[in-house]
């Protein structure tokens, strides 16, 4: 029904927006896209190509913004959060101050079921606070190298031993997705810890 990206779509490194844009041409193909940014995505000045060439390839971009889904009469809101890098304020670590301030604009009155596209997944407690029930997230890339009985080894702005580095998390009323995703980071090497392509089906809970 839909194709989610939670940011990182590019590697500032080793930038490459055609070969981005070129899998967004074909993703929309498949289903209707939602893009939200991250990280990388803010240290880049071809910015404005990038998300130009998304939403002229049919791609949605949200940046602080909601949208209603609907489907055979039911709603869904969807609502997206720009990377806390892009702000000038944002504190290298701290990102709770930005996202609270998006999250309580975007989250006021808000009623029914919420999906939040988020790339980071360190914050899932501030999601939870704000009654968000499903979190789409990648970031931590799969904590890098994964160990037996044990999980990631470490990730960005969790550091070693991350809690919320893969698969799914729910506590209370709301469940994160994190993604392991499909790239490199700065170390281009992963162990016990491949690539991967997330797959959800949601299910009305029965009454």
């Amino acid at each position: 029904d839909i194709i989610v990206l939670t940011g990182d779509l590019i590697d500032s490194r080793n930038l490459n927006i055609p070969v981005a844009l070129s899998f967004a041409e074909e993703a929309v193909k498949i289903a209707p896209c939602y893009y939200v940014t991250g990280n990388h995505e803010s240290r880049i000045d071809a910015l404005p190509e990038l998300l130009d060439g998304l939403t002229d390839a049919g791609v949605t971009v949200l940046r602080n913004e909601k949208i209603t889904l609907e489907r055979n009469g039911d709603t869904v809101t969807l609502l997206g959060i720009d990377d806390p890098a892009f702000r000038s304020d944002y504190m290298v670590g701290d990102s709770g101050p930005v996202l609270t301030e998006a999250l309580k604009e975007l989250m006021a009155g808000q009623m029914g079921y919420t999906i939040l596209l988020s790339h980071r997944p360190e914050w899932f407690q501030l999601y939870r606070e704000f009654g968000v029930h499903l979190v789409f997230s990648g970031h931590a890339h799969g904590g890098q190298f994964r160990l037996p009985f044990v999980g990631g080894v470490i990730a960005p702005n969790q550091w070693f031993f991350p809690k919320y580095d893969a698969g799914v998390i729910t506590e209370g009323d709301t469940s994160m997705v994190v993604s392991r995703g499909l790239g490199a980071s700065i170390i281009p090497l992963r162990v016990n810890n491949r690539p991967e392509l997330v797959v959800a089906e949601l299910h009305r809970q029965e009454e």
